[in-house]
């Protein structure tokens, strides 16, 4: 058996933590080198180029960095950027797809609400999600950049998480929706606020799981297995951002992480302006 393959991941913050908790509990014997790109934060209200440039920049530094696989954590990310980043580099790139396969395959209204960001809304991937597998089933998109904001701040409940969550999603179970899909990787956070406020016919999904099967799959196929078992491997995490802020968030977000952490700061500047 070959020795591990280091693990890249990359999001436009801290939301890709919700994806991190199952890799890293899935596959503890594979470092894992995370990237949150906090000074750019949030993506979904950016323009795709500016996306791209921002996660070409980042990949080049997890490839430096000797990562082997990347997962690209992010939607807006995946959406506008997942294919530029496979025709660049030689390495596997796993990115985020919204659940609508699922949610139209087990909705009973025909009603499927998407909780997103604008950027991954807008893309012209998210359409052709929605066009092979959504036919016959009406899809309400729904944009949320609050729930960014909340999960960046580390406001996972109370009053004001209970307040936005239910102003967001009232209006597509008003419309019939009982499947909701979490389509940003920053909103699974927000989970257990919305588990309490919508009725128990209604079924959430996100898609973190899918990812890390994903993920396995592949470092399978090259030969190094999940390599499961003993003390995990070290799991560095990289901020554009505040490193206070996120080493705050850490306990709040990551509170078990079962393997060594090392977090520190990182400056990726590009050449692209991002207001």
């Amino acid at each position: 058996m070959e020795s591990p393959i280091k693990i890249g991941m990359l999001d436009s913050g801290v939301g890709g933590f919700s994806v991190l908790r199952e890799v890293a509990t899935a596959l503890p014997g594979h470092p894992v080198h995370y990237v949150a790109d906090n000074a750019w934060c949030p993506y979904g209200n950016k323009p795709p180029r500016d996306i791209r440039a921002r996660v070409l920049r980042i990949a080049d530094h997890l490839i430096d960095q000797g990562c082997g696989l990347i997962v690209v954590a992010c939607n807006s990310a995946t959406i506008h950027g997942v294919e530029m980043l496979r025709a660049t580099y030689p390495l596997p790139f796993v990115g985020m797809e919204p659940a609508v396969k699922p949610a139209a395959e087990i909705t009973r209204s025909g009603i499927v609400g998407v909780l997103a960001t604008e950027a991954s809304i807008a893309g012209e991937k998210f359409h052709r999600l929605v066009t092979a597998h959504a036919r016959g089933v009406r899809v309400i998109t729904r944009p949320c950049p609050r729930f960014v904001e909340l999960v960046e701040e580390g406001t996972l409940d109370g009053p004001e998480a209970e307040a936005v969550v239910r102003f967001e999603v009232q209006p597509l179970l008003d419309e019939g929706a009982d499947v909701l899909v979490l389509g940003c990787t920053h909103y699974p956070f927000l989970r257990p606020v919305m588990e309490a406020l919508v009725p128990p016919s209604v079924t959430i999904l996100d898609t973190g799981g899918a990812v890390s099967r994903r993920v396995g799959r592949l470092l399978e196929s090259a030969g190094t297995g999940p390599l499961t078992g003993g003390r995990g491997a070290s799991l560095v995490i990289e901020t554009t951002g505040d490193l206070p802020h996120v080493t705050r968030l850490l306990p709040v977000l990551l509170p078990e992480p079962g393997r060594p952490v090392s977090v520190r700061h990182v400056d990726l500047l590009s050449g692209e302006a991002m207001p």
